[in-house]
């Protein structure tokens, strides 16, 4: 009984993990010479570190202090992150972010196996980063040059409008396991993570 019971949960952890194979590469942005880390996750192709090209506008370090740019990539508005992905790259829509999550197990979860174990705040809960995604408490900026969140929340952009007013993002945090949908006036910085077209 105990070698079948073995078994079963040794079949059960192979699934688990074949769930969220990492396949990992790199990826050379042009533009600039930058290597950026690169993982599949189901059938998606995404850039395992935000996004850190310095675009003409609508784009801050945060603080306005460049040597946060290693870590957390820039914060863009709404408009600039619809272009600043390189060739072959762009930024993913609501759908894509949601195809991403039910695949991880739905927002509830997804978050903690997407989240990075580092720079989060304490608790970072359920921060395992399973899948290599490596996200990252960047915060986030209102547009007027106020910073905030970093070290305790990251934000992502999505392609899709809403209400002409904002876009739907996805929202982590250090003190849930959750990747929120949620939405934010254009006008807002927050990180781009690039999927592969």
């Amino acid at each position: 009984m105990n070698n079948k019971f073995l078994l079963i949960t040794a079949a059960i952890l192979i699934i688990a993990m074949s769930l969220v194979a990492q396949v990992t590469g790199t990826f050379t942005d042009s533009r600039d010479g930058k290597v950026y880390k690169t993982v599949m996750i189901g059938t998606q192709t995404w850039m395992a570190e935000n996004l850190a090209y310095k675009a003409n506008s609508g784009c801050w370090a945060y603080d306005n202090d460049t040597n946060n740019v290693a870590k957390y990539g820039y914060l863009y508005n709404w408009e600039t992150a619809k272009v600043v992905c390189p060739a072959g790259w762009h930024l993913p829509s609501d759908a894509e972010w949601t195809i991403l999550t039910k695949y991880l197990g739905g927002e509830d979860v997804a978050g903690g196996k997407l989240k990075s174990i580092n720079l989060w705040l304490s608790p970072n809960k359920g921060a395992t980063n399973e899948t290599g995604f490596t996200a990252l408490p960047g915060g986030s900026c209102n547009g007027r040059g106020e910073f905030g969140d970093v070290g305790n929340g990251g934000h992502w952009w999505s392609s899709t409008e809403y209400q002409k007013i904002g876009a739907w993002i996805r929202r982590m945090s250090y003190h849930s396991s959750n990747a929120t949908r949620s939405n934010y006036y254009k006008k807002g910085g927050f990180s781009v993570r690039c999927v592969k077209d």
